[in-house]
């Protein structure tokens, strides 16, 4: 990765990450989905895995430079359609969405092939992301166009980071990787707790809607705090920064390995 500005080594690096944490936290589904991330100060430009990789194995190097209308400008390999249809749109639409993080896992797809895919507001996690959720309730087959991304990104208002996309699984955006995945790692354990608490049959109870914005505020001040040490990272780039060690413990951490 020589010639390449310290930024988008860096990018390239935290985005391999992301692929493997996936892999150790089963939110992947074989050599489908996708990561994208913008490249950092090159505007029009955004990283992505060549299609028939396996998460597990993605490399640093092995990133493809794309543009916006799917050709790719750097790199070996191709782009899979669906990942260009759907991924390149709202990047470009989307001032907040520079990495866009789409999965099919298991507890946040099971809650959108329901007919009401909605997250409720049952526990403290689902609560907080609530402010952050937004849905697409029609399935209209694989994207093939990119007017499909258009689409999408369109359910995405200003502040939805969060799309649930109906019988398809979820579309997370991000400011950053980190925060991204943070977003994706939480709104998964969300989902899970939610399918456990439907098993029990029991009555379910709800957060009421004046604590879900209190979280919300709440939220937002620790995050201009850097979470518990003032100035310092916040507490999503932190986990991610676990996360990696995680991996390195696990012989997984040399991301251009």
């Amino acid at each position: 990765m020589t010639g390449m500005s310290h930024a988008e080594r860096q990018a390239r690096i935290d985005l391999a990450a992301a692929h493997r944490m996936a892999v150790m936290h089963g939110l992947n589904e074989g050599i489908c989905n996708h990561f994208t991330l913008n490249v950092p100060d090159r505007p029009g430009l955004f990283l992505a895995m060549p299609y028939g990789l396996h998460w597990s194995e993605v490399k640093a190097s092995d990133f493809l430079v794309c543009d916006y209308t799917g050709k790719v400008v750097e790199g070996d390999g191709e782009i899979e359609l669906t990942a260009w249809c759907i991924h390149a749109p709202i990047h470009r639409l989307k001032s907040d969405a520079a990495c866009l993080l789409h999965t099919h896992m298991p507890f946040a797809t099971a809650l959108t092939m329901l007919q009401d895919q909605r997250l409720e507001p049952m526990g403290q996690m689902s609560a907080i992301l609530q402010p952050s959720i937004c849905y697409d309730d029609d399935y209209t087959g694989l994207a093939h166009d990119p007017g499909e991304g258009e689409r999408l990104a369109s359910k995405m208002e200003p502040g939805k980071t969060i799309l649930f996309m109906a019988q398809h699984g979820v579309m997370v955006a991000g400011r950053t990787i980190a925060e991204a995945y943070d977003r994706l790692y939480y709104l998964e354990r969300a989902c899970q707790t939610q399918v456990y608490a439907y098993m029990t049959g029991q009555p379910r109870r709800r957060v009421r809607q004046d604590v879900v914005q209190l979280l919300k505020g709440q939220v937002a001040f620790g995050l201009e705090q850097g979470g518990v040490v003032p100035n310092g990272p916040n507490p999503a780039q932190r986990h991610f920064e676990a996360l990696k060690r995680v991996l390195a413990r696990r012989g997984e951490g040399d991301f251009d390995q």
